[in-house]
């Protein structure tokens, strides 16, 4: 994939010397140096490193509120936060993470970089709109921070009523207010992805050219625009019910606290799906680069993103197994969702077979590619597993439920929101960074992250039930095995900002294409120019056509 220099620097084909170059000077990056020109930029790659620099800041929100946990967590007594407190600490953790930086994470940074130079377009359909919906999500985060300095909330991240509707002290109107907000900035996002791939795709891009990074955000953008106002109307009910007494979800006016219940998982189910698909991507495009090698069976891992959003709207009831559904309703949801798997399966055994005789180089982006498909695998199963109604009455409300949901939120979304960042920063920079830290951080995650999360499925298995922190000195053991292994996560997390931040000043000027991988986005230079082309390109190639390179270099 890339050559190596002594100080461990990626080297490109085509090393340019050190200094500014010709490219850099007429890059994205040069096109206006005030602070009024990247706060006005329409240029989807300028909002792309805005929501770069935005998810970065409420991701280290999210851990800080985390790294309290675990240091509570230490000790079976309750020795640095109170009930409330914990409560608290949880439900900002969780609010944070989810709809401020899982879902935006990849779409928002990489799609909104890559799909136009993917697709041989000189922006996204609505540029305006793009940088409103950057708008409308930091809206959303000031609502968040004015609820974290304010005294927060503590309902968790779920806000179930009647807890939040009726008993809950803390700010549960404006969290509700905060979260619903941000998802009109994932729905312009997803209404604008849909427009660009259906309408801008350069000359020859047709559907069978498009590179699956593509396919997966096209089934994202669909999830984002069905299931978001979903959400955004049960929020809003909620706080109808909180400000004016009404009886949506409260029996004893006639409501229904179980319709909240069907109404959050409908949206929170596929946006699982948002959160992993736009993962999925990232994967198939490293692992094609790393065995340099067509993704084997094509259309099965595109057609698979389509099944994966489908049937994820079929499957949300599955979180109720124990809210007194019927025998029957919990059997055809406990079917689905072993169904929903198959695709998800599809695309590790696709990828396998890719990698199988490839010419694989151990770079940063492809480490983290391999974190991410044996941490998704671990969270697919034991999904599965949870998917059975006699282990889930078992397993219901305990820490195995976290931890399968971290194996595949973070250990999956994460890793791969690492692998696009290590493989797509001399892009969008036009700088390298030192591969031997990228390595380390690689490792570093899949271990601490593993160390972290693996003791919490014997922990839920035990019984330990999660939103505790009093417990059983029994648990003593496995959850300081947790914290400690969240501390190596929190260092992990902390060594890519280091070397990133040193490599855009005192990084080697990378070529158009370090990798030496096919697609349209390492035909421009690095950094790429304001409006990507300068003649939109004619697509005459399948993408990841390596045998097709090997002979012309022959």
């Amino acid at each position: 994939m890339s050559k190596t220099s002594e100080d461990g620097s990626i080297i490109g084909l085509e090393h340019e010397p050190a200094g500014e170059t010709r490219h850099e000077r007429e890059s994205y990056l040069r096109a206006g140096h005030t602070l009024r020109s990247w706060l006005l930029t329409t240029d989807h790659k300028r909002i792309a490193l805005l929501y770069l620099v935005s998810v970065t800041f409420f991701f280290f929100i999210g851990g800080l509120a985390a790294a309290i946990m675990r240091v509570d967590l230490l000790t079976p007594e309750a020795d640095l936060l109170t009930n409330e407190g914990y409560n608290r600490a949880f439900t900002l953790h969780g609010v944070i993470m989810v709809w401020f930086f899982l879902i935006p994470s990849i779409p928002n940074v990489f799609g909104n970089f890559l799909i136009p130079l993917m697709i041989g377009a000189r922006d996204l359909a609505f540029p305006r709109l793009n940088l409103l919906s950057w708008y409308i999500y930091w809206l959303g985060g000031l609502f968040t921070l004015w609820v974290l300095v304010s005294g927060g909330v503590d309902t968790g991240w779920t806000f179930y009523t009647p807890l939040s509707s009726m008993f809950a002290q803390g700010n549960v109107v404006m969290a509700a207010t905060a979260v619903f907000i941000v998802g009109f900035s994932s729905i312009l996002t997803g209404l604008n992805f849909i427009v660009t791939i259906h309408t801008m795709r350069a000359p020859g891009m047709h559907w069978g050219r498009l590179p699956l990074f593509v396919w997966s955000h096209y089934a994202t953008s669909v999830i984002l625009v069905l299931a978001t106002p979903v959400l955004t109307v049960t929020l809003a009910l909620i706080a109808a019910e909180r400000l004016f007494g009404l009886g949506i979800f409260d029996p004893a006016l006639g409501g229904d606290p179980l319709l909240y219940q069907h109404l959050f998982w409908f949206y929170s189910h596929p946006a699982v799906y948002i959160m992993v698909l736009p993962g999925l991507a990232v994967v198939s495009e490293l692992v094609a680069a790393a065995a340099r090698k067509p993704v084997f069976g094509y259309w099965f891992v595109a057609y698979s993103s389509i099944a994966i959003a489908a049937i994820g709207f079929l499957v949300w009831a599955h979180h109720m197994f124990v809210s007194g559904m019927s025998m029957y309703a919990g059997a055809v949801f406990s079917f689905l969702s072993l169904v929903v798997a198959v695709p998800s399966g599809i695309k590790v055994y696709n990828w396998t077979a890719t990698l199988w005789k490839g010419h694989i180089s151990l770079d940063p982006p492809f480490l983290f590619a391999m974190g991410f498909i044996g941490l998704f695998v671990v969270g697919g199963l034991t999904g599965l597993i949870l998917a059975m109604l006699a282990v889930d009455v078992h397993v219901h409300d305990t820490y195995f439920v976290v931890a399968h949901f971290h194996y595949i939120m973070v250990g999956g979304t994460v890793s791969a929101y690492f692998g696009a960042l290590h493989f797509w920063w001399p892009k969008m920079t036009g700088r390298l960074y030192p591969v031997f830290w990228g390595r380390v951080t690689a490792v570093m995650i899949f271990v601490g992250f593993n160390l972290t999360f693996f003791p919490q499925f014997i922990l839920g298995f035990l019984g330990m039930p999660r939103r505790y922190h009093v417990y059983d000195q029994q648990f003593q053991v496995l959850h300081v095995l947790s914290s400690t292994g969240a501390t190596i996560l929190g260092f992990a997390y902390l060594f890519p900002l280091i070397y990133l931040l040193y490599a855009l000043r005192h990084g080697t000027p990378a070529s158009a294409n370090p990798w030496d991988v096919t697609g349209l986005e390492w035909t421009v230079p690095s950094p790429p120019p304001k409006h990507n082309f300068e003649r939109i390109p004619l697509v005459t190639r399948k993408p990841y056509d390596y045998e097709v390179e090997k002979e012309e270099q022959s």
